[in-house]
């Protein structure tokens, strides 16, 4: 080892220490005397506790450990029972769900099909698939205390996939009394069914987040398999802490200081590899869609020929290069849906995936009229996978004749600043970059960012296009897989004329652990904490 290598190794480890030994005056501690403590590092802060107001994967994370669903999906893609059981009528215009034994609030109180029903209404107004499903629903109401009737205009087939979807804006279930929140306004509390309570008393937004198991949960019979059956908790207590810098994480890491690190970086990967004291994992088999989103409120994305301009500008191989480096862990990948699934198509991607689009981007943009209104960018610099896009994009926009200001900023600040309106000037702004798992994205009906229903109701950037909203009902109506096909391929081609978002590849993001975990699980909604014990 290098005198500098081991110098740099010296002084991350003096930081960490001074981390821990002040973090402990501020109530951040190592929790031994509380049992059994996992301790992980994620892959960002938590901040946003609402896990139906954002699509933050963070939020979601903290959602499945304080909440529970009523339906979930295993392995095979197959939806299976989780809080409930259900029914379909021979006309396929109702479905029933009723409730398992044995399910309470964190406060003791026994959960009711009332709650879930206000639990399904408020995720409804509030998520693309969800939305979609209610465009279907003539009602939805608590038959009994732990009967769910839910009553179709028409046979649509994507009723359980959507009560049991994994990822992004998931269905979880609240008491009545919370999900009675307006879908556009924070939670009060956090009260779930869930495997783990969280101790809202040590919650310091920033720096850490602490989750005791609930021990009145009474976990399903069926083993694991992804978000689906039993969530069988074998630790006391859980704690995600802040680490901002990634070599100090990773020192803390191999020293044993901490447990987990969802996404360390790839440039360090080797070195984690090489610790036989270690396991690195990739954990979504599926991998990550990385993506631009524009503001389509505000100048200059607004104008349609601005936005085209901007797309011929971007190479995916110089993003993927700077975000992942290793054509390992990348995939140059042009589809809305994902490399590899049902749906995959490269229609319309020609210029992101060769990188031959600079030239026409700079003549689009002269024709375009733009008038040199600076985009906006919001850049986080907390999170390794969110890091590297924003540069890099700004300087292809700038290579093609924008101008461009980069915001520096952190992630939880971009979680926020993306549901503002406002002009750039009002502290709005133009564009961000974020990560959807490639389950989120699969067909145009789950992939939020396809939603374009506008100011109300659409995803951040508030597209208004009736046109990609009827196709994305015709993909909904479709009873054949060659229908559903045809009208994907249909939305790709239409999604990349209006530039409704920028997929910008697909990459893994292994996680690493140390050896003293075992159980744990992989999944298209990973890091989950049950089902993983830790030695003594």
């Amino acid at each position: 080892m290098s005198v500098v290598l081991r110098e740099r190794k010296s002084l991350a480890r003096i930081a960490l220490r001074g981390l821990l030994a002040s973090a402990v005056v501020f109530g951040f501690s190592s929790a031994s005397q509380a049992g059994k403590t996992i301790t992980a590092v994620m892959h960002s802060d938590l901040r946003v506790i609402d896990p139906i107001i954002t699509t933050a994967y963070i939020s979601r994370d903290h959602g499945y450990m304080v909440y529970d669903t009523l339906l979930a999906v295993d392995s095979s893609f197959k939806v299976r029972p989780q809080m409930a059981d259900w029914k379909v009528s021979d006309d396929k215009l109702t479905y029933t769900f009723t409730l398992r034994d044995g399910l309470k609030w964190h406060d003791g109180k026994p959960v009711t099909a009332e709650d879930c029903v206000a639990s399904l209404k408020r995720w409804g107004a509030r998520d693309s698939m969800g939305q979609k499903l209610l465009d279907y629903t003539a009602s939805l109401e608590a038959t009994d205390a732990k009967t769910i009737t839910l009553k179709l205009k028409e046979p649509y087939g994507l009723v359980l996939d959507s009560i049991a979807k994994p990822s992004s804006v998931v269905p979880f279930m609240m008491p009545k009394r919370i999900a009675e929140t307006p879908s556009d306004k924070a939670i009060p509390e956090q009260v779930g069914s869930g495997p783990f309570k969280f101790v809202q008393s040590e919650f310091q937004p920033g720096v850490k987040a602490v989750y005791e198991k609930n021990k009145d949960y009474v976990p399903r019979s069926e083993p694991p398999s992804w978000t689906s059956g039993g969530k069988v908790v074998k630790v006391d207590r859980v704690e995600w802490v802040t680490m901002p810098d990634a070599q100090t994480a990773v020192n803390a890491l191999q020293s044993g200081d901490i447990d987990f690190i969802e996404f360390p970086p790839s440039d360090l990967l080797p070195a984690l590899e090489a610790n036989k004291d270690l396991k690195v994992e990739n954990l979504n088999k599926f991998g990550f869609q990385t993506l631009g989103r524009m503001n389509f409120l505000h100048p200059p994305f607004d104008n349609p020929k601005v936005r085209r301009a901007a797309l011929l500008a971007v190479k995916q191989k110089d993003v993927l290069d700077a975000l992942v480096g290793s054509s390992k862990y990348y995939q140059i990948c042009g589809s809305f849906f994902g490399c590899g699934t049902p749906f995959s198509t490269d229609v319309g991607s020609e210029s992101l995936t060769k990188g031959n689009g600079l030239a026409e981007a700079k003549k689009l943009l002269a024709e375009s009229g733009y008038d040199g209104t600076p985009v906006v960018i919001m850049a986080p610099g907390d999170v390794v996978t969110l890091k590297p896009q924003p540069i890099v994009v700004a300087q292809q926009l700038r290579d093609a004749g924008f101008k461009v200001d980069v915001v520096a900023t952190d992630w939880q600040t971009v979680v926020t600043r993306r549901a503002s309106q406002k002009s750039p000037k009002e502290g709005g702004w133009n564009m961000f970059f974020t990560n959807w798992v490639v389950a989120d994205i699969l067909n145009p009906v789950v992939n939020s960012s396809l939603n374009s229903r506008g100011k109300n109701g659409g995803w951040f950037g508030w597209a208004d296009d009736p046109k990609m909203e009827q196709l994305r009902d015709a993909f909904a109506r479709a009873s054949t897989p060659e229908e559903r096909t045809k009208i994907a391929t249909q939305v790709q081609e239409y999604a990349f004329e209006q530039v409704t978002y920028i997929p910008l590849g697909q990459f893994l993001a292994p996680a690493a652990w140390r050896k003293e975990l075992t159980g744990v699980l992989d999944g298209p909604a990973t890091p989950v904490f049950w089902n993983i014990d830790k030695s003594e």
